[in-house]
């Protein structure tokens, strides 16, 4: 796949620029409200999307964008649009409530996605100065410095990561017997609510694995890229081959990938038999 150059200049100088619309925010008291019991939206949240669909509007009229707060445009369900299937997944602030309680574990994160495929990805962490950017074939990269996953073997040797839905108070379930499974067998697990940065942490080796559901696209489009084009593997967490609209991933090393859904197996079938 040829890939415009201009698509990833686009995407960084999007997150860079919500970084700052991020950062600015910080110093001053936020609006915040409900989208649900325990989900959150900022004004921050509205002025980094309206950002960002001005700056795709005027560089590329033709290309559908799908975003959290204002919705989706024609050809953002992986159809082909006007502009030839170009479809940009936008999380203007992954890591809301982080942010609304003032805790700097927060991102920007923007894909691209040509004819169904994830072709570019951005994601920016404005509290680090840590800038993640991945295009297909040609490499994952944190500050312009190539990214290689951890070389660990074991899920016994390996720190994890994940994370909780939205509906996680009314609807716990499988999501804490697969917290208590990945607790008892690996070295730890850690929770930092965002998505985007839990992906790109698998990428540099910081984290050999991360497992999530009930996501939505712009948590993971962009930064998936990230840890396959830093060496790692995506799947979805039964296995099958990962889709950005199927709501959840399992991302890891590679190494440890087939125990992990060895685990989430074993815990689905315990589930089952009750």
């Amino acid at each position: 796949m040829s890939i415009d150059p201009r698509f990833l200049a686009t995407a960084i100088d999007i997150v860079l620029r919500a970084g700052e619309i991020q950062l600015a925010g910080m110093s001053r008291d936020v609006h915040v409200r409900k989208k649900g019991t325990i989900d959150l939206v900022t004004e921050i949240d509205l002025a980094c999307e309206t950002m960002c669909r001005q700056v795709i509007a005027q560089r590329f009229p033709g290309h559908a964008i799908l975003a959290e707060e204002l919705g989706a445009t024609p050809g953002s369900d992986g159809s082909k649009a006007e502009g030839g299937g170009h479809c940009w997944i936008f999380d203007p602030l992954d890591g809301t409530t982080n942010y609304a309680h003032g805790l700097p574990i927060f991102c920007s994160a923007l894909a691209l996605e040509i004819d169904g495929q994830v072709a570019v990805g951005a994601v920016y962490d404005p509290s680090r100065k840590e800038l993640f950017t991945a295009e297909r074939g040609q490499g994952a990269y944190l500050n312009g410095t190539r990214m290689r996953v951890s070389p660990s073997t074991a899920v016994l040797d390996s720190l994890l990561v994940t994370g909780f839905p939205y509906d996680v108070q009314t609807n716990p379930g499988e999501i804490l017997d697969l917290f208590g499974a990945f607790i008892g067998r690996a070295r730890a697990v850690r929770r930092l609510g965002s998505a985007a940065l839990d992906l790109c942490y698998v990428a540099a080796g910081r984290f050999e694995g991360f497992w999530e559901q009930r996501l939505k696209p712009w948590d993971i489009a962009g930064a998936s890229l990230m840890v396959e084009e830093a060496g790692g593997m995506v799947t979805g967490m039964d296995g099958g081959s990962f889709a950005v609209r199927a709501g959840h991933v399992l991302a890891t090393n590679g190494p440890i990938h087939p125990e992990m859904l060895r685990i989430i197996a074993d815990v689905r079938s315990g589930r089952a038999s009750h």
